[in-house]
């Protein structure tokens, strides 16, 4: 499995240690999402969940040959002798919380006194996945998380299916079993039928005890930052108020 996480083309392996890693840090926010995050709910509807249906070998040649065909960014696929095939997918990030991320030898400018930070992914992020029809949602998920080194667990994230039909945009999660790269042949290249989106959970309520310690602490840095920042902005707003009305009084009671 290859990766690329990019506002832009290009990609990079797994297998290449050497590769150069690297993070997007934003502003860390605990109550607010930061602009760009909100989802568009109305129009982000569930759709049920399309029967699964097998294809002979010959089917897939057939099919890839076709998606091949309508390529227009050269992420191709390729159908090898044993009957497994290889290709692209392209997951957009659409995480509404930061991310933990474990700091290592080439990031410690980053790290503080627990090896771990937050961090906000940018908004447009997406990632692309050189997969195999073998590999699930599951582990798809693990390579993105693992790739930037988030200590967040797997479990917290899900990995879900778009498509746009009649004017509207349908979602629908998938099981961690099914396999990314057989949607992605079946649909087509086009990302206006299939796109994949990663996201948080939907679980309503937080779920505190999901959560590692350095997580919560982290989450406590974050209150404690936000809480000075607001106390400050308070401070200034009510000392500028008191001084209009000092200048005022001082033009109504001065002597004639």
């Amino acid at each position: 499995m290859t990766w690329t996480s990019s506002m832009s083309s290009g990609y990079s392996s797994l297998e290449e240690e050497e590769s150069e890693e690297f993070f997007f840090t934003a502003r860390t926010s605990f109550f607010r999402r930061p602009p760009g995050k909100t989802r568009a709910a109305p129009q982000d509807v569930q759709k049920e969940r399309e029967p699964h249906v097998y294809l002979s070998k010959e089917e897939v040649k057939e099919k890839i040959e076709s998606y091949n065909s309508s390529v227009t960014d050269k992420l191709k696929m390729t159908l090898n002798t044993n009957g497994i095939y290889t290709g692209f997918i392209k997951v957009q990030m659409e995480l509404c919380r930061p991310i933990t991320v474990q700091s290592s030898q080439s990031q410690g400018r980053c790290a503080h006194s627990n090896n771990e930070t937050a961090f906000y992914l940018p908004d447009g992020c997406v990632n692309t996945l050189h997969i195999s029809s073998t590999n699930t949602v599951r582990e798809v998920i693990e390579a993105l998380l693992k790739k930037f080194f988030v200590a967040d667990n797997p479990a917290k994230f899900a990995l879900y299916k778009r498509c746009h039909k009649e004017d509207q945009v349908y979602t629908c999660k998938l099981s961690d079993r099914e396999h990314p790269l057989y949607l992605r042949l079946v649909a087509g290249p086009r990302t206006e039928m299939l796109s994949f989106v990663l996201r948080e959970h939907e679980t309503g309520e937080v779920m505190w005890e999901a959560f590692s310690i350095p997580e919560l602490q982290n989450f406590l840095r974050i209150l404690d930052k936000e809480e000075n920042e607001q106390l400050q902005i308070l401070k200034k707003r009510y000392a500028a108020y008191r001084d209009k009305l000092e200048e005022a009084l001082g033009g109504v009671w001065k002597p004639g």
